[in-house]
């Protein structure tokens, strides 16, 4: 016990990291589950006996996407009792989850509404799972950023993160959107949903640097708008007024630093019509790196 004290930690404290752990690990096995039931699939038989490499990156995608909110659920600071503490991890938990599943289904049915999401995934289509997994994962670091900055566990905090939430979805579809429209303009007027569902996965891989360097710049509206509890329309425009600025400086920057990082390549021919993988690879890590770098700017 000395031991731990020496390092701060008290045994009130130590119960409180053991209750959120305990929490955190009931919430990701119930991911990991809800994957299958959610495609009318066994999990266990799709990673273990099929070995399907699509809905493993999918699953991976759901379980890291909700311990990203998870971590937003931690503030680090015990609650006054227990009971407050467990409640508190737990509601923030299962909302996250909820949202999460409820920003596939949305991205599913909006953004990617030309193929079937779930169908690719159990055949195995690699280029969907990312884009998938990505999309979740882009949605948690949203949420996170909003349980950073929302206060307290009232009614006001669930509208205030459900308002977000539903600005950072309509910012994705945006953004598939825009990429859909370069995409068919550069290939002859053909869809990149279409060249998806053929399993390109150069593309998904751009596309998922994308979302998840939008979602990542999405960050830093945190630091800027102030939380007014009882606000829900001040809220609401702040945080699309700021992701839409953030979207576009984002835009110029990647546009501006690809030509410079990238030079005397032709990513349009490289990624969409040679299926360049390794380019492919190296643009998303540009993507999130100069999003990584314009959050810490704007903190």
């Amino acid at each position: 016990m000395t031991l731990f004290q020496d390092f701060g930690i008290t045994p009130e404290l130590a119960i409180i990291l053991a209750i959120d752990l305990s929490i955190a690990v009931l919430l990701l096995t119930l991911m990991r589950y809800l994957q299958g039931w959610s495609v009318s699939v066994n999990s266990s038989k799709e990673l273990a006996e099929r070995d399907n490499l699509a809905f493993g990156i999918s699953t991976a995608g759901a379980v890291g996407a909700l311990g990203i909110v998870l971590t937003g659920a931690i503030t680090g600071a015990a609650a006054p009792s227990y009971l407050t503490e467990a409640i508190g991890m737990s509601a923030y938990g299962l909302f996250g989850l909820v949202l999460i599943k409820f920003g596939r289904v949305l991205h599913d049915k909006i953004a990617l509404n030309e193929l079937d999401k779930n169908q690719q995934i159990v055949k195995g289509n690699v280029a969907v799972a990312i884009i998938d997994a990505s999309a979740a994962i882009a949605t948690a670091i949203i949420i996170r950023a909003v349980l950073l900055w929302a206060e307290d566990l009232t009614i006001n905090t669930f509208i205030a993160i459900f308002s977000a939430f539903a600005i950072s979805q309509l910012m994705l579809v945006l953004l598939t959107r825009w990429r859909e429209i370069r995409f068919s303009s550069r290939n002859q007027h053909s869809s990149m949903q279409l060249a998806l569902a053929q399993g390109h996965t150069a593309v998904a891989m751009r596309h998922a640097g994308h979302m998840l360097a939008m979602a990542l710049s999405f960050n830093a509206a945190s630091h800027f708008i102030v939380y007014q509890p009882t606000a829900y329309v001040t809220n609401v425009i702040g945080w699309l007024v700021f992701s839409v600025i953030m979207l576009m400086t984002l835009s110029v920057l990647l546009f501006i630093i690809k030509k410079l990082v990238l030079a005397r390549m032709d990513l349009a021919d490289e990624i969409e019509r040679q299926h360049n993988l390794g380019l492919a690879a190296v643009e998303m890590a540009i993507s999130i790196a100069i999003a990584l770098i314009l959050t810490a700017l704007m903190a």
